[in-house]
């Protein structure tokens, strides 16, 4: 999947933490929040301004931010 449309960085939102587009729902939250063993649905039921697709979106920015370094 290709996240680039999907996360964005802007310094005037979360202090440029990758953010969800049109959310101020960070990548870090997602991935803590499966790490924590948090499903999908559970996620989505929290922020309900959040598709499965965005949490594809962050596991594949994720994914790539760690290949990187």
């Amino acid at each position: 999947m290709d996240y680039r449309a999907s996360v964005i960085s802007d310094p005037r939102v979360m202090m440029s933490k990758p953010v969800i587009a049109g959310t101020r729902i960070t990548v870090e939250l997602i991935i803590e929040k499966l790490a924590a063993g948090d499903t999908t649905e559970q996620i989505l039921a929290a922020h309900p301004r959040l598709t499965p697709a965005a949490i594809s979106a962050a596991l594949g920015f994720a994914k790539d931010s760690l290949r990187a370094k």
